[in-house]
């Protein structure tokens, strides 16, 4: 298993697990405390990615903006994977959230594609998938929120509306919350990501 640099906070006995996952060139703080207030008590974990690219931490190589490595995203997937299921299996947690922003939202939604027993709930801020996933009947049970940008120059709307379907195709629960401007994280897309983790069974 990758032995990533990590920020953890303890949380309560029975408590959720919150894994959390930054954008490009972010680190394991980015958004660990954010974790620890929008579900209070939780585990939170946060991984720090390991590859550095033009000095900025990522979670998987990419060739371009867009084009991804596609094995070394299958390896660094499988290396994440085993990472939150001994997380998991430590804290005790029955309900465990990705929460990830672009390039953190990539690596969460990889490891659900190939693991979706790993993850109750994915909180996914801007994503970009630019390939077709195969079908995964696991998903149907996931909760899901997806937040994006109608003008985001490096996740195409149209790319995120086909996640957003397909995962509907699967018999996820999703949400998608829309707002007009482009990568930056917008107060709504705040607002709904507070909501969807308050509405956890």
């Amino acid at each position: 298993m990758t032995d990533y640099v990590t920020a953890e906070t303890r949380g309560a006995e029975g408590a959720p697990l919150v894994l959390t996952f930054h954008g490009t060139g972010g680190d394991e703080r980015q958004f660990h405390d954010a974790a620890s207030s929008l579900v209070p008590g939780a585990h939170v974990i946060s991984p720090r990615g390991d590859v550095s690219e033009n000095g900025m931490n990522r979670y998987f190589r990419r060739t371009g903006e867009g084009v991804y490595d596609m094995e070394d995203l299958a390896r660094r997937t499988a290396a994440m994977a085993a990472f939150v299921a001994e997380a998991k299996a430590r804290t005790g947690a029955a309900r465990v959230i990705a929460l990830g922003y672009s390039n953190g939202a990539n690596i969460s939604a990889s490891v659900a594609l190939v693991r979706p027993e790993l993850f109750t709930d994915l909180a996914l801020l801007h994503p970009l998938i630019p390939w077709r996933p195969e079908p995964q009947p696991g998903l149907s049970s996931a909760r899901v929120l997806i937040t994006a940008g109608r003008r985001d120059p490096i996740c195409p709307p149209q790319l995120t509306q086909d996640f957003v379907d397909y995962l509907k195709a699967q018999g996820a629960d999703v949400q998608d919350v829309w707002h007009p401007g482009g990568h930056d994280i917008a107060p709504a897309e705040i607002d709904a990501l507070r909501d969807f983790l308050s509405e956890m069974s």
